[in-house]
C-alpha cells in the first residue's frame, strides 16, 4: 500500500526571526510537532472534495519577502492596516491612536504581551478539524494583534489588506488575533489580493474572542489571482450575550478553502454566518463551517449560497453541534446552489448533532439550475437573453451582498461579481 503524503521538511523551517522569544518559541514547538504530519487525502473525510487541488511544492515553502507597500481594489472609508506577504508594512498604514484600542504586529508586542498571546494563540480552534491551519502556527513570520478594552467603540471600519507578490514561487502565512473586551464593538474588513503570476500558497488564520456583551461583524473577500492557492481558517470564541456577523465572499483558484469555527460559550450569545461563493473554468472553493452551542439560549443563523459555471466545483459542508446542555438553543442553516453549466459540479452537506431535547433547530439545501420560465418572461419583454441570465443569477445572491454592512464593499464585490457573470455568459 502506497504510504501517504507527508508535509516535507522545507515547510518546518521558517527564516523570519524578527518576533519576540515567547511566539518564536511557540512557532518551533508548533513545528517539531507537524515532523511527519500526513498531508489530506481524499480518504480525509473533510478535505474529500479538496485534497487533489493540494499542491505544496517546496519551491511554496520559501517565505515570499516584504518590500514594498500594498494596493488594495477597495476605495477604504475608514481605517487600513496593510499585510505583504504576512508581514505588517507600517507605512502602508494608516489608523489613529485610539483610546482603548491597540492596534500592534507581533514584532512589536513586548516579551509580556507575546507570552500572554502565545498562550491563547490556536485556543479557537480544533486543530484536528483544521489540519492547515497547524501549519501557520509553525511559519508565521509577523501577525496582527489587535485588542479593545471594555467599551471601546471602534467608530470606523477597520480594513485589512492582505497582499500577496507572486513574482516568484513561495508561501505567505497571515496571522490576526481579535480580543474584544465587554461590550466593546468592532467592524473588520480582510481583503486578500495577489500581483505576479508564480504559483504561490496562502495560509491564513485569523482568531476572534467575544467577551461578554461584544460585538464583531466580519467580512472576510477572496480576490487572488488565478495562481494562488487559499487556505484560511477562522476561529470564533464567544462569551455570554456577544454577537458575531460573518459576511464572506470567495471567488474560485486552482484552490480556495476556507474553514470557519464558531464555538457559543455563554448563555444568549448569537452568530450570523452568510456567505458567497463564485467558481468558473475549472476553479475549485470548499466551504468548511461549524457552531458549537455549547451554553443555553444561543442563537445561530447560516446561510451560504454557491454558484457554478463552466467545469468547476464548489463544496459546502455546515455543521451544528447542540450540546447537552445548550437548551432552549435557536439554530438555522441554509444552504442554496446553482449550476449554470452541466459540467459544474456542487456538493453540499449539511449537518445536525443534536444532545439537548428542547431546540429550535432547521437545515435545508437545494441544488438547481436558472429557471426557465423566468428567463422566458424576461426575453418576452425585451431583455437581451445574455441580459436576462446575468439579472436572474446576481438575484440569486443579490440578498446577501445586500446585507454586507459595508457600502464600500458591497459596490467593490457587486463589480467583481457583474464582471464574473458578464465572462461566463458572453456566449448566452
Amino acid at each position: 500500500m502506497k504510504p501517504a503524503p507527508t508535509l516535507s521538511t522545507a515547510f518546518l523551517h521558517p527564516a523570519g526571526q524578527s518576533l519576540p522569544e515567547p511566539l518564536l518559541a511557540l512557532r518551533k514547538q508548533r513545528g517539531t510537532a507537524l515532523v511527519d504530519m500526513p498531508l489530506p487525502t481524499r480518504k480525509t473525510e473533510n478535505w474529500k472534495y479538496s485534497s487533489k487541488y493540494l499542491k505544496l511544492t517546496d519551491e511554496m515553502a520559501t517565505s515570499l519577502p516584504a518590500e514594498r507597500k500594498t494596493g488594495s481594489s477597495l476605495a477604504v472609508p475608514g481605517y487600513k492596516v496593510a499585510l505583504l506577504n504576512g508581514v505588517m508594512m507600517p507605512e502602508a498604514c494608516e489608523y489613529p491612536d485610539l483610546d482603548g484600542i491597540s492596534i500592534k504586529s507581533f514584532s512589536d508586542l513586548t516579551d509580556d504581551e507575546a507570552t500572554e498571546l502565545a498562550d491563547r494563540l490556536d485556543g479557537t480552534l480544533d486543530n484536528k478539524a483544521v489540519q492547515m491551519a497547524r501549519l501557520n502556527s509553525a511559519r508565521f513570520e509577523d501577525g496582527l494583534l489587535i485588542r479593545l478594552k471594555p467599551d471601546a467603540v471602534l467608530d470606523q471600519p477597520l480594513f485589512i489588506v492582505h497582499e500577496v507578490t507572486a513574482d516568484a514561487s513561495g508561501s505567505a502565512f497571515p496571522r490576526i488575533f481579535v480580543d474584544a473586551g465587554r461590550h466593546s464593538q468592532i467592524t473588520l474588513v480582510e481583503e486578500y489580493i495577489s500581483s505576479g503570476s508564480a504559483q504561490v500558497m496562502v495560509n491564513t488564520v485569523s482568531e476572534f474572542t467575544l467577551a461578554d456583551g461584544a460585538n464583531v461583524t466580519s467580512v472576510r473577500l477572496n480576490m487572488e489571482g488565478e495562481n494562488v492557492q487559499h487556505i484560511g481558517s477562522t476561529g470564533v470564541l464567544q462569551q455570554r450575550s456577544s454577537r458575531f456577523e460573518s459576511h464572506t465572499v470567495g471567488f474560485g483558484g486552482p484552490l480556495r478553502r476556507h474553514d470557519l469555527q464558531v464555538r457559543l460559550e455563554g448563555e444568549g450569545a448569537e452568530c450570523k454566518l452568510n456567505g458567497v461563493v463564485v467558481t468558473q473554468g475549472k476553479q475549485h472553493y470548499d466551504n468548511h463551517t461549524t457552531i458549537e452551542h455549547v451554553a443555553a439560549h444561543c442563537n445561530s443563523e447560516e446561510t451560504y449560497r454557491n454558484i457554478a459555471a463552466d467545469q468547476s466545483h464548489a463544496v459546502f459542508n455546515g455543521r451544528i453541534h447542540i450540546h447537552q446542555d445548550a437548551q432552549k438553543s435557536n439554530a438555522d442553516m441554509n444552504n442554496k446552489n446553482l449550476l449554470l453549466s452541466n459540467g459544474a459540479e456542487i456538493d453540499t452537506k449539511p449537518e445536525l448533532e443534536i444532545y439537548a431535547d428542547d431546540v429550535k433547530c432547521a437545515h435545508g439545501a437545494t441544488i438547481g439550475q436558472l429557471d426557465e420560465i423566468s428567463l422566458f418572461y424576461l426575453v418576452s419583454r425585451g431583455i437581451g437573453r445574455r441580459q436576462a441570465n446575468i439579472l436572474l443569477t446576481m438575484a440569486f445572491i443579490n440578498e446577501l451582498v445586500e446585507q454586507i454592512p459595508v457600502e464600500a464593499v458591497r459596490e467593490t464585490v457587486q463589480g467583481r461579481l457583474n464582471h464574473f457573470f458578464e465572462q461566463t455568459f458572453q456566449e448566452a
